[in-house]
């Protein structure tokens, strides 16, 4: 029954994925992108990794895609029809997925994957003092190197888009 819980999510996650990139309007774009990280976070609950199920439904489906339509919202393209790529870009665009999918399934069969059982309980307590840690093997910088990054991120996205808006009105 697992099985086929998996193979339905991940095939929901893969429809949505494609329909996330190839859809020409942005909000539904990131409406697609927002199932996909509701699908991942269906997989760690199969897995029974239920904190990070937890910490994937409150961060990525709820606070990053809230971020991209509040920034959608902002600079007021909600129906912003994108543009298509030329046949060659994108007829190019496939063959490098491609050979991206043909690397990982060669690594991923090149290896031989053994479970290991891990005795050892971590504690929710346990996790948060080892991410806020600053001492060799905490996750602090990075931490706060990806919280720059998607500031950074939104604050180009409506830069860019604020900028073709004012490019507009000159014109008139």
């Amino acid at each position: 029954m697992e099985r086929i819980l998996f193979y339905i999510i991940a095939l929901s996650m893969i429809i949505f994925a494609i329909a996330a990139v190839s859809s020409r309007r942005m909000l539904r774009s990131v409406i697609y992108l927002l199932f996909v990280l509701v699908g991942i976070a269906g997989i760690f609950f199969l897995i029974d990794y239920n904190f990070l199920a937890a910490i994937q439904l409150t961060v990525y489906a709820g606070g990053i895609i809230i971020l991209i339509i509040f920034s959608v919202l902002l600079v007021h393209h909600i129906e912003l029809k994108l543009e298509m790529a030329k046949p060659f870009r994108q007829f190019l665009t496939a063959i490098v997925c491609l050979i991206g999918i043909g690397i990982i399934l060669t690594t991923i069969y090149s290896h031989q994957f053994e479970v290991v059982e891990n005795n050892i309980s971590t504690t929710t307590a346990q996790i948060g003092s080892k991410l806020l840690s600053y001492d060799s093997g905490g996750f602090i910088l990075p931490f706060e190197v990806i919280s720059v990054v998607l500031l950074a991120a939104m604050i180009g996205g409506i830069v860019i888009a604020k900028g073709k808006k004012l490019n507009e009105k000159n014109d008139n």
